[in-house]
């Protein structure tokens, strides 16, 4: 499912200049229903604009998921996303640690 949604947005953001999402890690429940997707995206200054353009077209997202995935999976889960904030997190540490 997390190699399916990179290349999905692999593709979509192609056609943007400036901008890449990656999927640092997918989170599904046990009962397959819910998918936690987390992105990481850069640059991170655009990262709740982009986040928010990408929850309104989430039905859309999982459509395309549902069609690359339709011989794996019987139902394609509900998509939740969310900005994966690590990488920020720790240019922040790398900082307080050089002074």
């Amino acid at each position: 499912m997390q190699k399916e949604l990179s290349e999905i947005f692999r593709l979509e953001t192609a056609k943007t200049t400036g901008v890449i999402i990656s999927v640092s890690h997918v989170r599904v429940s046990p009962d397959l229903s819910v998918a936690r997707v987390h992105l990481s995206i850069f640059p991170s200054e655009r990262g709740a604009e982009l986040l928010t353009n990408i929850n309104a077209n989430a039905a859309g997202i999982r459509y395309d998921l549902a069609g690359r995935l339709r011989h794996q999976l019987r139902r394609t889960p509900e998509l939740t996303f969310y900005i994966d904030d690590s990488l920020d997190y720790i240019e922040h540490i790398d900082e307080l640690l050089k002074k």
